[in-house]
């Protein structure tokens, strides 16, 4: 992955849980900074991608992955969307609890 930061790559950006619990965000400069809860930089650390393979080494030396699939990071059994895609999911999911409560 080339870390050129006036054209960075398409998976460059902030990715988070559904609850908005788990943040990760991916620097242009190849390193990533994830928040947990109200615990701003939690962990921090670079990242490779190599297709829709993400590979991440956080400062401490530990190593995880994910894959990007559909628009969406499946990473160490999370699933991350797009920041900008996170309010479409709220009001999917709220208008899926209103269907179950209403059948």
């Amino acid at each position: 992955m080339k870390t050129d930061q006036a054209n960075p790559h398409p998976y460059v950006g902030m990715w988070v849980t559904a609850d908005g619990y788990i943040r990760h965000e991916l620097l242009p400069n190849g390193r990533y900074d994830e928040a947990r809860g109200n615990r701003n930089s939690a962990y921090q650390g670079s990242y490779t991608i190599e297709g829709d393979h993400i590979q991440y080494v956080d400062d401490t030396g530990f190593t995880a992955d994910g894959d990007f699939r559909e628009g969406v990071l499946y990473h160490a059994g999370m699933i991350l969307y797009r920041e900008q895609n996170v309010t479409d999911l709220d009001h999917m999911q709220a208008i899926i609890r209103l269907s179950v409560q209403t059948y």
